[in-house]
């Protein structure tokens, strides 16, 4: 069993809607987080992660290059067994956004 965590700024968008999509497939299980700078320690962002979501991962699929490092900062001995993956998706989409859900399936398929 893959356990996809998609990671983006504010969990509001981008790591809902992949998690969302990613969800119903086979062999899949998926959640939504933000690890963005310090909104996740300032209360600004929707979904900040947690050590928890961290530890249940197999993946962590992050949506931008900065998110890159910050699980591995902010959760060392926890994320240094996971696969961390940078989808390279861009924060210009709303949530289910349909540019959105076709950009992700390209980048993630190569994972999964």
């Amino acid at each position: 069993m893959k356990r996809l965590l998609f990671i983006c700024g504010k969990g509001r968008r981008r790591s809902p809607t992949a998690a969302e999509i990613f969800a119903g497939l086979p062999g899949i299980q998926t959640d939504a987080a933000s690890l963005s700078g310090d909104a996740d320690l300032s209360g600004d962002a929707d979904l900040p992660a947690s050590l928890e979501q961290i530890a249940w991962s197999t993946h962590l699929l992050a949506m931008e290059t900065p998110r890159l490092g910050r699980p591995r900062r902010k959760f060392a001995s926890t994320a240094s067994g996971r696969r961390l993956i940078c989808l390279d998706i861009p924060d210009t989409f709303s949530f289910m956004q349909p540019e959105l859900v076709d950009l992700l399936g390209t980048p993630a398929s190569r994972f999964l």
